[in-house]
């Protein structure tokens, strides 16, 4: 179908305010603005998207209650549900308003919005959209494992899974969902678990009975995940990503990038550096960034460091952080910025390595670039992902161990630089690049999910 038969239809895209999420929305609806839609972003004030990266875009802020207190909200469970709770009244208002402006004042149809397209954690939206007679399409950010996981909490946690553990049997594993342990399973820093618990319910319920599931994933890379959820959700599904490969977003970014670190990586060695960021919320305590520190240092790797504003619990400043002679130690080996364009840093000849949170946006973009990965989960999804990585697809090394040593910082980054065991992960990690690049081509399984997408939408 031609782009011209779409216009007239408008889009209307919700992201979850974080930068994980925010970015995949916009590549999302990139993607769909490249194939006729008009799109408008409704979006909270707090984390808002720099709406001038996207002129062709029309952005609307709601009120969110959320701006003035975050500061006083550690916890993310916590944000989360004030979110659903804030955002009801605001959302619908201006999705009515949005609604009535589609008819004229002779009332001929101008431009019609065939559906609502919303994060997943956003739960809220889909009783709005129902109120409204609206189908909720639903972007779920993750992969498909991680969410089969949030999807099984309910009868992980009847069977005791998420009781206190003592180390030994959090080795253990989940019979339920191989390959993963007890470690694995999702968690995150709040002081009500079971409001967690409650919360992953009702966003998978919600998204159980939207009109369809939109992945950032591809089919040859989560194959079974994709026949499960298939039976578990008997709803369409869309595979088709990854969305950066189709469309570039890089300019979503909510912090400033630093692309001097791009003619320093010129400078480096084909496949010699490792790339250490751990995304835009991951923390970390003193001690353990003095032992990443000197990890990096005495590994003799080449390395290209993310330290953000907040990587070290209570510290915005890392600058009296870095141990004595740790600065003269690295000396031209390493360079670090508080943020650079990942997608740029990763696609660079001179990266052989990516030490990451696993974090699902990471995750892919090492993927699609052939870069194998040491995994640092810490939150959420990221343990699921890490165990795939490692453990299912084998284009990564996981550090196991609890607290960071630079021993074992030092021994791992050897193994995945220098080591043929790293030289494997990285021959694989090359085929399913190509299988990415393949599934975006037309006839290709992320092209075809796309086409059927897109006579979804058509169809409301």
């Amino acid at each position: 179908m031609e782009p011209k038969m779409r216009r007239g239809a408008r889009l209307v895209l919700s992201p979850l305010p974080f930068q994980g999420h925010i970015t995949p929305m916009l590549q999302l609806a990139s993607i769909l603005h490249s194939k006729g839609f008009s799109i408008t972003i409704i979006h909270t004030q707090f984390n808002s998207p720099n709406s001038s990266n996207y002129p062709d875009f029309t952005f609307i802020p709601i009120p969110d209650g959320l701006s003035e207190i975050i500061s006083s909200i550690s916890d993310p469970v916590t944000f989360l549900s004030l979110l659903n709770v804030n955002c009801v009244i605001p959302f619908r208002d201006c999705l009515v308003r949005l609604l009535s402006e589609t008819s004229s004042n002779d009332g001929t149809e101008t431009e019609t919005i065939p559906c609502l397209i919303s994060d997943a954690m956003m739960h809220f939206t889909q009783g709005v959209a129902d109120s409204l007679k609206l189908p909720r399409l639903v972007l779920r950010t993750g992969s498909i494992e991680s969410f089969l996981t949030f999807a099984a909490i309910p009868v992980l946690k009847q069977k005791g899974y998420f009781l206190p553990r003592s180390d030994s049997e959090l080795e253990m594993p989940v019979t339920e969902l191989p390959p993963l342990k007890v470690k694995d399973l999702p968690t995150l820093n709040t002081k009500d678990p079971e409001a967690f618990y409650q919360l992953q319910g009702t966003i998978v319920n919600q998204a159980k009975v939207s009109s369809g599931l939109i992945y950032n994933t591809f089919d040859d890379l989560e194959q079974s995940g994709l026949a499960t959820l298939g039976q578990q959700f008997p709803i369409p599904i869309f595979t088709i990503g990854p969305f950066h490969k189709l469309f570039s977003a890089s300019s979503s970014s909510l912090l400033t990038q630093d692309r001097s670190c791009i003619s320093w990586l010129d400078t480096q060695a084909p496949k010699s550096v490792i790339y250490v960021s751990f995304g835009s919320i991951v923390s970390m305590d003193e001690t353990e960034f003095v032992e990443m520190a000197w990890g990096l240092a005495n590994s003799k790797c080449p390395f290209l460091w993310v330290v953000r504003s907040g990587l070290v619990k209570g510290s915005e400043q890392v600058e009296p952080l870095w141990p004595d002679g740790f600065l003269e130690m690295i000396n031209g080996k390493g360079c670090i910025v508080k943020w650079a364009p990942q997608q740029e840093v990763l696609a660079h000849p001179a990266v052989g390595g990516f030490w990451t949170h696993n974090g699902w946006n990471s995750t892919l973009e090492s993927i699609c670039e052939g870069v194998p990965m040491l995994c640092r989960p810490s939150f959420g999804d990221q343990m699921v992902n890490a165990r795939y990585v490692s453990h299912v697809w084998k284009v990564g090394l996981r550090l196991e161990n609890c607290k960071l040593e630079r021993g074992e910082i030092e021994r791992s980054i050897r193994i995945l630089m220098v080591e043929k065991e790293g030289e494997e992960m990285r021959e694989i990690v090359a085929s399913l690049k190509g299988k990415a690049e393949v599934c975006i081509r037309n006839g290709g399984s992320s092209y075809q999910s796309l086409e059927d997408l897109i006579a979804r939408i058509l169809s409301f």
